[in-house]
């Protein structure tokens, strides 16, 4: 990064997106804004960080974030070169710290014994609810530590079969999504956790070349991408009712739920996509290469902004904006399944894409001054708050983005 120009000045003067030095860089000055803000001496890591970084809630941790601090410290050891001048062995032991301090989250006791709250505060459970989104990301993150050594094939398992007791429903072929603290299974179903569960077992897969990570995802994928997707217009819908059938009305009008949105999640979409590209090139499969360049060609269609550029966060079943306002994710998630689709498919619509998007974050959402990227711009761009990254952001979604990039390769260096 130029520091003699000003911040505005940097956002102007695009790089090379297609650049493996430039998403290196940008990645290891997102971890940067971490490395100085977020580590708590004490145990674990600061979930709630404003722009300049100042901590503005010291005491709270939760789930998604601490399952998330473990994957991008863990990338960042897999991905950092090995010099002297790189901070490698660093990232390692703070995947360790992360690793650690995960386990504080864990039932001690009671029915939930073994699964993972949603919440701390000064160190204990504060909400005790086990939802199956977390749960996805606790297999994750040892999915991610087992990759980088800091835990063995069983812990992975473990976590799999932890969710898998608590929530896997074999007559649906999908998970459930909430168990109270008392430990009530609750009647709602989501996707949301599933998608995040895809993900999850193709990283076990990964790390551990055990086949049935990579089944679990593949029927994951039939169920949501091929099958539930032909009630919802062939898109991904977010919602359900017990039955597995379209709930239209879950959290209609609410857009405080960032886990539970209404309406057709543009990054979804797209999401879903990214995901489709990563078990072809385990293993080709026309059909999810048919399927992810419908789903990101819909996303890009109902989603892109011709006025103001990005994408929005969603649009409803009659394909019209419903939420214009621009979210961190959403273009970090779009431009990985853009590339990943044109290295496949050679199709320069989606390189174009991956360039649009990366140049709209690059003006708008990348932070220039301190560091990472905004959570959330208006869809004009401006400024709706000053938290850089509260609970269950840490950047998580850019820099895998550009790891994904990284991997998927086709870069200049």
């Amino acid at each position: 990064m130029n520091l003699s120009l000003s911040h505005k000045e940097r956002s102007m003067q695009q790089p090379d997106f297609e650049s493996r030095h430039f998403l290196q860089s940008h990645v290891a000055d997102t971890l940067a804004f971490y490395d100085r803000h977020a580590v708590d001496p004490q145990g674990g890591f600061f979930h709630y960080l404003k722009d300049d970084g100042s901590v503005y809630d010291r005491s709270h941790r939760h789930l998604v974030s601490a399952t998330r601090l473990v994957f991008t410290q863990a990338m960042a050891y897999t991905h950092t070169p090995h010099t002297p001048h790189t901070r490698q062995e660093r990232y390692l032991e703070q995947a360790r710290h992360a690793l650690s301090h995960l386990e504080r989250f864990r039932h001690p006791h009671g029915p939930l014994a073994g699964l993972y709250a949603w919440t701390l505060r000064d160190g204990q459970i504060e909400d005790g609810t086990v939802m199956a989104y977390g749960q996805a990301f606790v297999l994750l993150a040892y999915a991610h530590a087992h990759r980088v050594g800091l835990c063995d094939a069983q812990q992975v398992a473990q976590a799999f079969e932890r969710m898998e007791r608590a929530f896997f429903e074999p007559a649906h072929g999908a998970y459930a999504d909430e168990i109270t603290p008392s430990g009530e299974l609750i009647a709602y179903r989501g996707q949301n956790a599933n998608m995040h569960m895809c993900e999850a077992c193709l990283a076990a897969y990964a790390a551990t070349g055990q086949a049935y990570y990579l089944e679990r995802a593949r029927l994951l994928i039939d169920r949501f991408v091929f099958g539930l997707a032909q009630q919802s217009q062939g898109l991904v819908w977010e919602h359900y009712h017990q039955d597995w059938t379209p709930d239209h009305d879950y959290n209609r009008g609410n857009r405080d739920n960032i886990f539970k949105p209404w309406g057709f999640q543009t990054g979804h979409q797209t999401e879903w996509a990214k995901l489709l590209l990563i078990a072809h090139a385990i293993e080709a499969n026309p059909d999810y290469v048919k399927r992810a360049a419908e789903l990101q060609k819909a996303a890009w269609t109902h989603g892109w902004d011709g006025e103001h550029g990005g994408l929005i966060y969603g649009f409803d079943p009659d394909m019209r904006p419903y939420d214009s306002d621009k979210y961190f994710w959403v273009q970090a998630e779009s431009f990985a399944s853009a590339w990943r689709l044109w290295r496949v498919t050679g199709d320069e619509a989606f390189r174009r894409q991956y360039h649009a998007i990366w140049a709209w974050s690059w003006e708008h959402l990348v932070d220039h001054q301190y560091g990472a990227w905004f959570r959330i711009l208006a869809a004009d761009g401006k400024k709706l708050e000053d938290t850089k990254s509260p609970a269950g952001k840490v950047d998580y979604h850019t820099m895998g983005a550009c790891w994904d990039v990284l991997e998927a390769g086709g870069l200049r260096p």
